[in-house]
């Protein structure tokens, strides 16, 4: 994996997803971004708009993240995504939005690693997105979450691993690139 090729998509990583059985994530991204970022990575932030109508309102009767402060970034994500290549709102759960191709396809970049809120839903569906693009997505597992608990990210695990394939799934000690290794 080449730096210049890849980017790190930080999913959602907002106040009204940011919760009791989520918030373990918020230290682990937020030092993923900032190595990533000082390591000359493009980053890509995604946040999730709830538009009034919106099947989430309609179908699954969900009427949260429609203004600030729950569809703010969460503050110590904040000034990394000031400095991110982009940060796209969706009212999808996958950032593959038009505006997201565009800065996916526009960044030349083939390898997507993907970490952020939640893995059962927009980062899963994110990957699946990315893989039917033929792209190469890796999800940083110890940089995934779910508000719904531990049960709810397992599940997302599974399934992601099922539609890209185990070895896409790797943990933020795995990262091949030397620079944004963890350190010791």
């Amino acid at each position: 994996m080449d730096l210049a090729s890849s980017v790190l998509v930080v999913i959602d990583m907002q106040h009204g997803f940011v919760r009791e059985k989520s918030a373990h994530v918020v230290p682990i991204v937020t030092d993923l971004v900032r190595r990533w970022q000082e390591a000359g990575g493009a980053t890509v932030f995604s946040r999730f708009i709830n538009r009034p109508g919106s099947p989430y309102e309609r179908l699954i009767r969900w009427t949260q993240l429609t203004d600030s402060p729950q569809i703010d970034i969460v503050d110590e994500l904040a000034p990394y995504a000031a400095r991110a290549t982009a940060v796209v709102d969706k009212s999808a759960y996958t950032l593959f939005t038009p505006e997201g191709e565009a800065v996916i396809r526009d960044g030349g970049w083939r390898d997507l690693l993907i970490c952020g809120l939640a893995t059962e839903s927009c980062v899963c569906k994110t990957a699946v997105d990315a893989f039917e693009r033929d792209l190469t997505p890796w999800v940083l597992t110890d940089a995934c979450g779910s508000h719904a608990g531990a049960e709810a990210h397992n599940a997302g695990l599974l399934v992601t691993k099922r539609f890209i394939g185990a070895d896409q799934l790797i943990t933020t000690a795995d990262l091949p690139i030397r620079a944004v290794a963890p350190a010791a």
